[in-house]
C-alpha cells in the first residue's frame, strides 16, 4: 500500500485504471450493439451517470453539486460529449477496437491545434511536428485498401473533432467548476438531450433482456470519468497523459481476445505512431511546464 502513499503514483494508477474502463467500455458497446439499439445504450450511458454522480455526491456537498458559475459552459461541455460518445458508439459498430481507439487518442494533439487557432495559443515547432507525426500515423491505419478504410471513417473523425473542442472548453475554463459538478451535469444534458431521441428507436424487449449490458455500459462510462477526475486531483495532466494511451494497448489486446482481429503490419506501425506522438506531446507539456515554474521561483538578481 506504499504506492497509494505518493500522490503523483496514484495518480497513475487511477489513470491507467480508466484506460482499462475506457477500453472496456468500447468492448461492451461493440458486442451490446449487435443485441440493442445504439441509441439506447447511448440514452442508458448517460442516465446512469447523472443518477449515480447526484446518489453519490448530493449528501457530500449537497445544493453546491448544482451550483455552476457558467451554465452555458457545463451545457456546451455536455453537447460536445455527447456527440463525441454518438459517434464512438456508432464507429464501433464497423470499426476494430485498436485501430477506432488509436484514431480518437488522437484527440489531445488535435485540442492543441484548435487552442492555437481559437485561443491563439503559442504552439512550438515541435508540438506542430508532433501532430504532423500523429496524422501520418493516421493516414497509416486508415489508408486506401487497408482493413478499416471505409465511409465509417466519418464516426472517428467527427469524434475527434468534437472532443479536441471539448479539451479546449475544459482547460480554457479549468479551476473555476467543480469537478463532481462537472461530472454531474454533463450526464445530466446527456441524459435530457438523448430522452427525446431514444423514442426513435426504443425496445423494452432489448431492455428487459439486455438490461446488465446496459448497467455495465453506464458503469464503466461513468467509473472511468470518475477515475480520471480522481486522477487529475492527484497529479498534473503532463505527468499522466502518456499513460492514458494504454488505452490502445489494453483496446487492441480486447479485440483480438473477444473479436479475434488483428491489425496488420502497416496499422500496426501506424498505431505506434499515433502512440508515440501523443506520448510525446504529453512530455513535450511536462518539460515546458517544468521550465515555467522553475522560472517562477528563480531568485531575481538584484543590483
Amino acid at each position: 500500500m506504499s504506492f497509494w502513499r505518493t500522490r503523483q503514483d496514484a495518480g497513475v494508477l487511477l489513470i491507467v485504471l480508466a484506460a482499462v474502463c475506457f477500453a472496456a467500455l468500447d468492448l461492451s458497446i461493440k458486442h451490446t450493439a449487435k443485441m440493442a439499439p445504439v441509441l439506447m445504450l447511448l440514452w442508458g450511458r448517460y442516465v446512469f451517470q447523472a443518477v449515480v454522480t447526484f446518489a453519490l455526491r448530493f449528501p457530500v456537498q449537497r445544493a453546491a453539486l448544482l451550483r455552476t458559475p457558467n451554465p452555458r459552459f457545463q451545457m456546451l461541455r455536455g453537447v460536445l460529449l455527447l456527440i463525441t460518445s454518438a459517434c464512438s458508439f456508432l464507429a464501433l459498430q464497423y470499426l476494430p477496437l485498436g485501430e477506432f481507439t488509436a484514431m480518437v487518442m488522437l484527440s489531445p494533439l488535435v485540442a492543441t491545434a484548435m487552442a492555437a487557432w481559437l485561443l491563439k495559443n503559442q504552439v512550438s515547432t515541435k508540438r506542430w511536428l508532433l501532430m504532423l507525426g500523429g496524422l501520418l500515423g493516421v493516414l497509416l491505419v486508415v489508408r486506401p485498401g487497408g482493413q478499416v478504410f471505409t465511409w465509417a471513417l466519418l464516426y472517428p473523425i467527427a469524434a475527434v473533432t468534437a472532443y479536441g473542442l471539448f479539451q479546449v472548453l475544459t482547460s480554457r475554463l479549468s479551476g473555476q467548476e467543480n469537478p463532481y459538478t462537472t461530472q454531474f451535469y454533463t450526464g445530466l444534458v446527456g441524459a435530457l438531450l438523448m430522452c427525446p431521441i431514444v423514442l426513435l428507436d426504443w425496445s423494452n424487449a432489448a431492455l428487459l433482456a439486455h438490461w446488465g449490458w446496459f448497467l455495465t455500459v453506464g458503469f464503466l462510462g461513468t467509473f472511468g470519468h470518475l477515475m480520471l477526475i480522481r486522477a487529475y486531483e492527484r497529479a498534473s495532466a503532463p505527468v499522466l497523459m502518456p499513460y492514458l494511451y494504454t488505452q490502445i494497448a489494453f483496446a487492441t489486446l480486447a479485440g483480438w481476445l473477444v473479436f479475434d482481429h488483428v491489425p496488420d503490419g502497416p496499422a500496426w506501425l501506424g498505431i505506434a505512431v499515433i502512440a508515440a506522438s501523443g506520448v510525446g506531446n504529453a512530455v513535450l507539456s511536462a518539460h515546458e511546464q517544468g521550465r515555467a515554474t522553475r522560472a517562477k521561483v528563480a531568485p531575481v538578481a538584484t543590483d
